[in-house]
């Protein structure tokens, strides 16, 4: 089976007269549109290129789109903007095409002269087989590749339910605690489809004085808010007390209606109006919006194990992070037993600890 392939550094150049394909009408999903990896290197310069890699075979496509770092290194064209990490098909191949079109993309990748050393892929979801043709792919291609748990990502399965069934299945103490503040509560909240130069304005404010990291770009992040905006995507909740904006949370729906997810992007809340907990009753009106006027089957909470996703969610789905070696070049060689060393390593003082432990 004869497989073409490619190695660019522009992302037109990356579309190859199929530029509908890699578009919002055809990629379902954000993180793998053409898009998203324009306005992620735009905003963001993760690497010191791009590099995107691309194979086809009998009307089937695939795309690997990669930073490079230097001339031995490259990583996912991802940072914590993404919530999932894999390689895009086309033309709709099966499990042993899309793991061809990935081989070849692989052996590109490795021989000269791009002649990579080492790659970082992160995060890959398991749930779609994503990891599984990637660390397949790349070492039949030769590569040596350390498969480690990177995160993991929350969802519920609402298909068919109402909000109110949905609500009924959740812990007793998330709904009782969610009653006794709302009953005594100011707290009000609105959801709007598009944002304006106010409503953001509110949202930085509410972020600025939150719990959470600074923002790596909110000009990045008013980006996406504003296309999918404009594609009827985009559902941002304000929490107010007194008019006064005190929480606010960024999802995405996809793909345009009929709706088939909802992803809760960002979420942060004034720390000063804690004890009023704007974020448990802002969050009950966006999953009873989403679920009652958007329809959606699944809910995504984004990445990240933190203990109340649970309580909101029923379903845990690991990620990972692949480190792709390429012994046949001295660094790579090089990183593959420093990266085996440092696991015996911690193997050795796991095994230290559970013998003390049993002692």
């Amino acid at each position: 089976m004869w497989v073409s392939g490619q190695i660019v550094h522009d992302f037109e150049d990356a579309i190859g007269g199929v530029k509908e394909s890699l578009a919002r009408e055809d990629q379902p999903h954000l993180f793998d549109r053409l898009s998203w990896f324009k306005a992620l290197w735009a905003h963001n310069r993760i690497g010191a290129r791009p590099l995107i890699a691309r194979a086809w075979c009998q009307g089937a496509r695939a795309w690997l789109f990669l930073a490079q770092q230097d001339k031995s290194r490259a990583t996912a064209l991802a940072n914590y903007y993404t919530l999932a990490f894999r390689p895009i098909f086309t033309g709709e191949p099966d499990e042993t095409m899309r793991k061809t079109l990935m081989i070849a993309i692989a052996r590109r990748l490795r021989a000269k002269p791009h002649h990579l050393a080492h790659i970082c892929l992160s995060p890959v979801p398991q749930v779609d087989g994503s990891s599984d043709v990637l660390v397949s792919a790349f070492r039949q291609a030769g590569w040596r590749v350390n498969v480690a748990q990177k995160t993991v990502n929350w969802t519920a399965n609402v298909a068919g339910m109402r909000f109110d069934d949905y609500w009924a299945a959740r812990p007793g103490e998330l709904r009782s605690t969610y009653a006794r503040k709302v009953k005594k509560s100011t707290v009000k909240t609105e959801v709007h489809s598009v944002i304006s130069d106010e409503i953001w304005a509110e949202y930085e404010s509410i972020y600025a004085e939150s719990w959470k990291p600074e923002e790596g770009s909110t000009a990045f992040l008013r980006h996406m808010a504003e296309e999918e905006g404009a594609a009827c995507c985009l559902r941002l909740g304000i929490a107010r007390i007194d008019g006064v904006a005190v929480a606010a949370q960024l999802w995405t729906l996809e793909p345009a209606a009929p709706y088939q997810r909802a992803i809760i992007h960002k979420l942060a809340y004034r720390e000063s109006a804690a004890l009023h907990s704007p974020g448990t009753i802002l969050t009950h009106t966006m999953f009873r919006h989403v679920i009652d006027e958007d329809k959606v089957p699944l809910i995504d909470y984004g990445t990240g194990d933190d203990r109340y996703k649970a309580a909101w969610m029923d379903t845990r789905n690991l990620m990972d992070q692949l480190d792709c070696y390429n012994i046949s070049h001295p660094i790579g060689l090089w990183l593959a037993v420093k990266a085996r060393v440092s696991r015996l390593r911690l193997q050795g003082l796991l095994g230290a600890a559970r013998l003390g432990n049993e002692t």
